[in-house]
């Protein structure tokens, strides 16, 4: 009699079947190190808000009007010549070179992301031109981080020489500058520009500045205004400041929906004095040529023959008396002389008698 080794008819079926399964998860176990995770599932972003941080109709709004500036500014001719002769200069000084090239590009503050405006102002007094710039950003903190490297500039740039297209050497100083307490953050420098042949003349003179340049920026937000004011002839840092104030309490007003405000408009020109003055009268009261005439004769008293009151003369009439007292006496003098005579000679002919 055979005696079975093993599991027939069905039930080995049932065994092979089990085996095969436990080989299978032996398999899987053993390349589990070395298979690939499955593909992370895909993490939805939230939505962005439709709506963005600045309009083009509002960053042109947020824009300062020459008038608040005073009535030396007007709408700009176009861009100065200087800006090519004296800011496309080369520097060894990694920081001082990106500034340059920042000034002259006008983007200090980096490429806007968003709506922007821009305004140009030439100043008649010393030829400044000033451009103010409204723009949005990616985000606030990548306008903090260059207002965080432009606060280091006074101290990496100090003092630097430039070289321009012609070889010709300028010696640049660049200062902090004083902005008002507006905005979110904020930052300004001023930048001049001399020669540097003039300077190391040995006279201990020194060189007048060729460029005086304000820089000015202020953060809002994502959004940011920012600026450029100067020129050969110098830069006013009272309208750098003034553009700055009145910038950036207009964009706060924009974006608050109410009236931008208006800085009061310095008068243009001063109160014309009249050109003429009243004139005196040419003739002064005429004062009468004749005097009153004093009567001739006072009232008589019809009794006595005499008049009732002594008649009142003036000056003329007291002197004309006066002579005429004096004509009467010499008149009666005369008369008792020749009384005198007479009774003489009547004296001198009875004698004789």
């Amino acid at each position: 009699m055979k005696v079975p080794t093993g599991p027939s008819g069905p039930y080995r079926l049932l065994a092979r079947a089990l085996t095969a399964g436990v080989l299978v998860s032996a398999s899987a176990c053993s390349l589990h190190g070395v298979l690939r995770p499955a593909a992370a599932p895909s993490v939805e972003r939230p939505a962005t808000s439709a709506t963005p941080s600045l309009t083009d109709a509002q960053a042109s709004a947020a824009l300062i009007t020459q008038g608040e500036l005073g009535g030396h500014w007007s709408a700009t001719q176009g861009g100065a010549t200087w800006r090519d002769g004296l800011l496309k200069t080369r520097t060894d000084a990694p920081d001082c070179q990106r500034l340059l090239d920042g000034l002259y590009a006008e983007d200090l503050l980096g490429e806007p992301t968003g709506a922007r405006a821009v305004v140009g102002l030439d100043e008649s007094g010393n030829a400044a031109q000033l451009r103010y710039q409204v723009a949005a950003y990616a985000a606030p903190s990548e306008v903090d981080a260059k207002l965080a490297w432009l606060r280091t500039l006074p101290s990496k740039c100090a003092q630097f020489t430039s070289t321009d297209v012609r070889g010709g050497r300028l010696n640049v100083t660049v200062v902090p500058s004083v902005l008002p307490g507006v905005g979110d953050a904020r930052e300004g420098l001023r930048l001049t520009m001399s020669d540097a042949s003039a300077a190391n003349a040995g006279d201990g003179s020194g060189a007048a500045p060729m460029l005086t340049l304000d820089f000015a920026a202020v953060r809002v937000g994502d959004r940011a205004v920012s600026l450029t004011n100067g020129g050969l002839g110098g830069a006013a840092q009272d309208s750098t400041q003034q553009a700055v104030q009145i910038g950036t309490q207009r964009l706060q007003d924009v974006l608050a929906g109410r009236p931008p405000t208006t800085a009061p408009v310095e008068p243009t020109t001063m109160p014309v004095e009249p050109t003429t003055r009243p004139v005196n009268p040419t003739t002064a009261p005429v004062k009468p040529t004749t005097r009153p005439v004093n009567p001739t004769t006072a009232p008589v008293n019809p009794l006595t023959g005499r008049p009732t009151e002594p008649l009142t003369e003036s000056p003329a009439d007291t002197d004309n008396t006066t002579a005429d007292t004096a004509d009467t006496a010499d008149t009666a003098d005369t008369a008792d002389t020749a009384d005198t005579a007479d009774t003489a000679d009547t004296a001198d002919t009875a004698q004789e008698g």
